[in-house]
């Protein structure tokens, strides 16, 4: 057991270099202060995004490093993590969870579906997209987005 110790230490801390912090002007939750707490909700996603986003918290990316840290209560939250186009049976939950998040608050729409309700548009059970039911300050593209980029989003929302 002493060895495995000895090795460990003599390993020290191995995880990816820090990318170049994202160029913006100010992020949109300026009163954050370089540190987010993020409830995340599923809107009516394909976990697609989910996933990206387990992988995006996880050892190699690690977001929680730049300030980002997913909570399970919307009263801890400084913002939302919003995946998935809105369903009808989501649209008054969501509500609900926003208005639940104390001020100053942020809300992320998380990949297609949630900017523009993706490849689930004019479904019928569609209530559209995030920025319909509640006001969305930042958007991370992609179907799913990459890892990378929910990690640059979140950087611009900390300003880390």
């Amino acid at each position: 057991m002493l060895r495995l110790w000895r090795a460990i230490r003599r390993a020290g801390r191995i995880a990816e270099p820090a990318p170049e912090a994202p160029a913006t002007a100010a992020p949109p939750a300026a009163e954050l202060a370089g540190s987010v707490q993020l409830r995340h909700v599923d809107a009516g996603s394909c976990n697609g995004c989910e996933i990206e986003i387990s992988s995006a918290f996880g050892p190699v990316h690690d977001a929680e490093r730049y300030g980002a840290r997913l909570v399970a209560s919307p009263r801890h939250a400084d913002a939302l993590l919003v995946t998935g186009p809105v369903t009808r049976n989501m649209a008054e939950p969501l509500r609900r969870t926003y208005e639940a998040v104390p001020e100053p608050k942020s809300v992320v729409a998380v990949g297609d579906c949630a900017r523009d309700c993706g490849v689930f548009a004019r479904a019928y059970g569609v209530a559209g997209p995030v920025s319909r039911v509640v006001p969305v300050d930042l958007e991370i593209p992609g179907c799913p987005p990459r890892p990378e980029a929910i990690v640059e989003g979140l950087r611009k929302l900390t300003g880390r």
